[in-house]
């Protein structure tokens, strides 16, 4: 007899508990009545019901920092543990290709295919068809969605449209092609958007649940993937520029829907609430906002108008349940590398722009910097507060506020030298409460999105093109430090180069939110990013590396060395020619095999024709 492969096991056998969090601005929060039984579906309710899992299977604060995804797998962070390194070997099982159950959820993508493809079958025979036409969407929706993780991680995998019995040949059958899942990805996609509403009125019962403009977004994200998978792959033209034109449109369509905007911006005012209040601040609040005052002008979420798929939180019904200040306060320590990718606010990269003012001093090399360094990093000297017991009393920066800091003229000497504050909630909140939104997909994206898209497309863009994308994301807190726009004029007179520029601002704007070994992966660069080296000055440009190991802070002949405060902890660790602190001194050996993640040997076992990715014994 044969063994069942774990992924098809027959689930949705008991109860399921439905989940709710929320997608595309938030979701209201609020219990839901079970289904108590999963085979009956007599009412657009019932559907309704059933769908409200899915929205549990997106990414989140418990898992965006430690899934296959993350950027603490990326040239970013360190050196990126043995994924970045290319060390990582064939695993017994993993996270993503089970089927198990975790609490009342299913966490393979295998169970939760198999819950969309439950919701289609009952569908089928449903005797009013539009009265469920949305949450059939939702299905079709979230199937691409969990398609589009499998095919990031393991590339083909085996197509499965509809439930299959145990004993169904289908179960022991051969992956599909990498172009046969993106086809399919792409067709649930597009059958998904005529079903789901045009948008949702904030406040409304279902607001928060996927939208057209949602799916279109994210179909804006497995386009621009794909496309730019085969591209720098030598694949067919054809069919590479077919999928860049389709991220072209789709996310084309998203910006002329005007139903998002930056938060901190004019446009963001005008669609409700006033985010424009916490200045060039707006760069950091967004990523910490909450309804309990959580920074100084008391904006909440109502005034969040650039997630556009969101798992959203409540800090009464539905908290974090993870200490996301700890984590990211002193968990997230970037390298140099990053660090170096920002811009002077001329423009120019650091190895570029006379003024950029060096490393000698604890503070010399955030002078005159794009401001989101100031935002998204800990800067020296400056003070901290990390939620929990070391609040923000009335965020005023009173004395009373500075003694309940954790960070007073706050000492860069630990881990890398570089700390992130990316997602350090400041209010006062008990470990395990924090409530702020994740960004699943966000307007920044999708302007970045279309401007890469065309740029591959065409081999150039226009400044128009530009400005109607990624200048609103550069210029979003860097207008009043004199930052000039991308532009080909400005690119030419520099001599700098148009897609590394693109590449930059799309690694600076989403870091931390696990984009960078995905684009790594998808450029078909990681082998020279994360293989060879990550430690040296110029951004995407191997010839100028200097060192094999990534490294942090530059120590000889600095302030970290020489005083005052030096750092005499590191005084012994291993040096680059630089003398910048090597990180980690690891073999490097990423490699071709590594752009795909091994198929787990387990279900190898149970079905060899499923057969492992390419150099993977």
């Amino acid at each position: 007899m044969k063994k069942v492969p774990v992924k098809y096991i027959l689930l949705l056998s008991g109860l399921l508990i439905l989940l709710t969090v929320s997608c595309n601005k938030g979701l209201n929060l609020k219990p839901l009545d079970q289904l108590s039984d999963v085979s009956s579906f007599a009412s657009p309710n019932d559907f309704k019901l059933f769908a409200n899992q899915y929205y549990g299977f997106m990414k989140n604060l418990t898992n965006f920092n430690s899934d296959a995804h993350s950027d603490g797998n990326s040239d970013l962070y360190g050196g990126g543990g043995a994924v970045g390194s290319g060390t990582n070997t064939v695993p017994t099982t993993d996270g993503t290709w089970n089927s198990n159950y975790s609490g009342n959820l299913p966490t393979g993508a295998w169970s939760r295919i198999r819950a969309t493809n439950y919701l289609l079958a009952k569908a089928a025979t449903y005797s009013k068809p539009a009265d469920i036409a949305q949450y059939v969407a939702e299905a079709r929706f979230f199937r691409a969605y969990l398609y589009f993780d499998l095919l990031q991680q393991y590339g083909g995998a085996p197509i499965v449209d509809k439930l299959l019995d145990p004993t169904s040949p289908a179960l022991f059958g051969a992956r599909s092609s990498r172009d046969s899942v993106v086809d399919f990805i792409i067709a649930d996609l597009q059958a998904a958007i005529p079903g789901l509403p045009a948008s949702l009125v904030y406040g409304s019962p279902d607001y928060g649940r996927i939208t057209q403009t949602a799916a279109q977004a994210f179909l804006s994200r497995v386009a621009l993937y794909e496309g730019t998978w085969q591209k720098f792959r030598a694949g067919n033209a054809t069919r590479y520029n077919a999928l860049l034109d389709m991220a072209i449109t789709a996310s084309n369509s998203v910006i002329n829907s005007h139903q998002y905007a930056l938060f901190g911006t004019a446009a963001s005012n005008a669609l409700g609430g006033n985010s424009t209040i916490l200045g060039d601040s707006a760069q950091k609040y967004m990523f910490i906002l909450e309804n309990p005052k959580s920074n100084p002008a008391g904006v909440t979420k109502s005034a969040n108008h650039e997630y556009i798929i969101t798992y959203r939180y409540d800090d009464v019904l539905k908290p974090a349940g993870t200490n996301i200040n700890h984590v990211m306060s002193t968990g997230f320590q970037v390298g140099r590398k990053f660090v170096n990718m920002y811009l002077c606010k001329d423009g120019l990269p650091v190895e570029k722009s006379p003024l950029f003012q060096g490393y000698a001093a604890w503070t010399s090399e955030y002078q005159n910097r794009d401001r989101r360094a100031w935002y998204n990093l800990n800067i020296p000297y400056q003070s901290y507060w990390s939620g929990n017991a070391n609040y923000r009393i009335d965020w005023s920066g009173s004395a009373a506020e500075l003694l309940n800091a954790s960070a007073v003229s706050y000492n860069p000497n630990l881990g890398s030298g570089y700390h992130s504050q990316k997602w350090n909630s400041e209010r006062h909140v008990a470990d395990n409460f924090e409530a702020e939104d994740y960004p699943v997909l966000r307007y920044a994206e999708v302007l970045l999105n279309y401007a890469e898209a065309v740029f591959e497309r065409n081999g150039t863009i226009a400044d128009a093109d530009l400005d109607k994308s990624l200048n609103l994301v550069r210029l979003r807190i860097n207008v009043t430090n004199g930052m000039p726009p991308l532009s080909n004029a400005f690119v030419t007179a520099n001599s700098l180069d148009m897609r590394t520029e693109i590449r930059r601002e799309r690694t600076i704007e989403l870091y931390m939110e696990g984009f960078r070994i995905d684009d790594l992966k998808r450029w078909h660069n990681a082998i020279t990013e994360l293989g060879v080296n990550v430690g040296g000055s110029a951004y995407g440009n191997a010839s100028q590396f200097v060192s094999s190991w990534p490294v942090g802070i530059k120590y000889t002949g600095t302030q970290y060395q020489n005083g005052p405060s030096p750092w005499t902890a590191v005084a012994s660790q291993a040096r680059d020619a630089n003398g910048c602190i090597i990180l980690d001194q690891a073999a490097r050996q990423f490699s071709e095999k590594n752009y795909l993640l091994p198929i787990p040997a387990s279900q190898l076992a149970l079905n060899p024709a499923l057969m492992q990715n390419p150099g993977w014994q």
